[in-house]
């Protein structure tokens, strides 16, 4: 479980250097991959592949949070050149894509707000509260990422 919370602050170390790099794309995938992990333990606690920990759902939720906050900082016009699977959507449809992002944070923020001081009481709370986030992500990816084969 140790190992497990290192993890989690790991992810929520990087994803704060992540805010503080001068190249988009890099700064996009670090915070993906933040994300991932994130929802990686919330899918795997939800599961039960993981033991349910208050303190593991509210790192993960923070990390999701702090993202959200972020993450539109990384797609300046011009960036959509490279190695990167942000769709040209996200600039051709740039109040949709705004319109995503501000659901993503006012969800990550009431999750992290229901969740409390000590994170979710249970299983059934942390489902309730990052099920509209995870939600996010799904939609994010399927409106606004190249879907690759």
């Amino acid at each position: 479980m140790k190992k497990l919370a290192l993890v989690v602050s790991a992810i929520c170390l990087s994803v704060s250097a992540v805010a503080a790099s001068d190249e988009p794309v890099a700064a996009r995938k670090a915070l993906m991959d933040a994300n991932a992990a994130s929802a990686g333990l919330a899918g795997a606690m939800m599961k039960g592949d993981l033991a349910y920990n208050p303190a593991i759902a509210k790192a993960a939720l923070l990390t999701l949070n702090a993202s959200a906050k972020t993450f539109g900082s990384f797609f300046p016009e011009g960036s959509q050149e490279g190695d990167t699977t942000a769709s040209p959507k996200i600039w051709e449809d740039a109040a949709g894509f705004q319109a995503a992002l501000d659901k993503y944070m006012a969800d990550t923020s009431a999750a992290v707000a229901a969740a409390g001081r000590d994170g979710p009481a249970d299983l059934d709370a942390f489902k309730a509260a990052v099920g509209p986030v995870l939600g996010n992500c799904r939609s994010c990816h399927e409106n606004f990422r190249v879907q690759q084969n």
